[in-house]
C-alpha cells in the first residue's frame, strides 16, 4: 500500500490536477487591467488636439465572487478525484496481491499433484513390468503426469501476469517482491444497515454531489456575465489652440441588446440538470454495485468455508486411501486418477473461493471509499 501510494503514476496524474486547479482559482479572482489610450487629432501642431488617458473596465453583478465560488466547486471535484484514485488504487493493490498469492497457492498444489503423478507412473512402471497389469495403466499414468506438468506450466505463466498486476499497481514494472500473507484470513461481510449507511459517503456519489455544485456554480457565472460592466475613464486633453489642458472623465456602457449571454446561461442550465440526473445515476449505480460485490463476499466465503469444513477432508481422504490401494494393486490406477483429480479440483476451487473474496471485499471497499482493510475473520 505504501509503496503503490508513494509511486502509481495515476495518483500522481490526479495530483497534478489538483495543483491544477488552484492555478485555476488564482486566475478567477484576478481583477480587469487597466488600459492606456492615447488619441491624437489633428496632425498640424498649432491646431492639433491631445489626450491621454487611463480606462478602468469595472465587473458589475459579482462576476468575480462567482468566477471563484467556480473555481472553489473545481477544486473540489478534482480533490475527491483524487481521493476516489487512492481507493482504487488500494483495491486494485489488494486484488493483485491475493490474486497473485492465490496463484502461488495453486502452484504448490499443482507441483504437489506433478509430484503424485510421477510416483503414481513409477508405481504403475514397476506393475507392468511385474506383469501384474496391462501396458495401458502405465500409457495413462504417463498421460496424468504429461497433463499436470502442462497444468504447472501454464500456472507459472498466470503467475508471471499476475506479478505484473501487482507491480504495476505499486508503481514498480520490475519489482519481484516476496509475497507474505494468508488467503484463509477472509474479510467478514458487512450488515445490510452497515453497507446502506456507508453508501452515503461513497466517492462516487460524493464525486457526483460535487459536480452538481460546481455545475450550479458556472449557472451562477453565466448570470453574472448578463449583466454589463462599465468602463470607467480619467485623463487629460491638451488643445494647443486654445492652449490650455483639460480633464476627460467618461463613463462607458455596453448596450445589452442582441447579446445578453442568453445561450450562455441556457447551456448552463442543461448541464446543471444533466449533473443532477448523472447524480441519481450513480446512486442507483454504486448501490446495485455496492450489494452485488457484498453478496459476491457472502457467497466465496460461504463457499470457502463449505470446501474447507465439507469437501476437502473427504477428497483427501479418499485420494491418500486410493493411492495406497493402487500401490497395493487393490485398486486400478484408473480409480487413483479419478481421486486424484477430485482432489485437485476441490483445492483449486478452495483457492478460486478465497482469492473471489478479497477480491469482493476490495471492490467493496474501493466503492464505499473504506481505506483499511475489512476485518478478518
Amino acid at each position: 500500500m505504501e509503496l503503490a501510494l508513494a509511486h502509481n503514476p495515476e495518483l500522481a496524474t490526479a495530483s497534478a490536477e489538483v495543483d491544477a486547479t488552484g492555478g485555476a482559482r488564482l486566475q478567477a479572482q484576478a481583477r480587469p487591467n487597466p488600459e492606456v489610450a492615447f488619441l491624437l487629432e489633428d496632425t498640424r501642431r498649432e491646431t492639433r488636439t491631445t489626450t491621454l488617458q487611463i480606462n478602468q473596465p469595472i465587473e458589475l453583478g459579482g462576476k468575480r465572487d462567482a468566477r471563484i465560488a467556480a473555481a472553489d466547486r473545481a477544486t473540489d471535484v478534482a480533490r475527491s478525484d483524487l481521493g476516489a484514485r487512492r481507493h482504487a488504487v488500494r483495491a486494485a493493490v489488494v486484488t493483485a496481491f491475493f490474486d497473485l498469492l492465490a496463484i502461488q497457492e495453486r502452484a504448490r498444489v499443482s507441483e504437489a499433484s506433478l509430484a503424485l503423478t510421477q510416483r503414481s507412473s513409477r508405481a504403475a512402471a514397476q506393475r507392468v513390468q511385474a506383469g501384474k497389469v496391462s501396458p495401458v495403466e502405465e500409457t495413462k499414468a504417463r498421460v496424468a503426469e504429461a497433463s499436470a506438468r502442462i497444468e504447472l506450466a501454464q500456472l507459472r505463466g498466470e503467475e508471471v501476469g499476475a506479478r505484473a498486476r501487482l507491480n504495476s499497481a505499486m508503481g514498480q514494472p520490475q519489482g519481484n517482491h516476496t509475497l507474505d500473507g494468508t488467503l484463509t484470513d477472509l474479510p467478514a461481510p458487512l450488515s445490510e444497515s452497515t453497507l446502506r449507511a456507508q453508501l452515503n459517503s461513497a466517492p462516487a456519489l460524493r464525486r457526483a454531489e460535487l459536480e452538481v455544485e460546481r455545475r450550479k456554480a458556472m449557472t451562477a457565472v453565466e448570470n453574472a456575465r448578463r449583466m454589463s460592466d462599465v468602463t470607467i475613464s480619467l485623463g487629460a486633453k491638451r488643445d494647443q489652440e486654445v492652449g490650455r489642458n483639460q480633464v476627460v472623465i467618461g463613463l462607458s456602457i455596453p448596450l445589452p441588446l442582441f447579446d445578453r449571454n442568453q445561450g450562455n446561461v441556457l447551456e448552463a442550465l442543461k448541464r446543471e440538470d444533466k449533473a443532477r440526473d448523472e447524480l441519481l445515476a450513480a446512486r442507483l449505480q454504486i448501490e446495485s454495485e455496492a450489494i452485488q460485490a457484498r453478496e459476491r463476499l457472502a457467497v466465496s466465503r460461504a463457499e470457502a468455508q463449505s470446501l474447507a469444513a465439507d469437501v476437502l477432508p473427504g477428497a483427501q481422504s479418499a485420494f491418500d486411501a486410493a493411492t495406497k490401494g493402487f500401490e497395493l494393486g487393490k485398486f486400478s490406477f484408473l480409480e487413483a486418477l479419478d481421486a486424484q483429480r477430485t482432489l485437485l479440483q476441490a483445492r483449486t476451487q478452495y483457492l478460486r473461493a478465497l482469492a473471489e473474496a478479497h477480491r469482493a471485499s476490495a471492490d467493496l471497499n474501493r466503492m464505499l471509499g473504506v481505506d483499511s482493510l475489512s476485518n478478518a475473520q
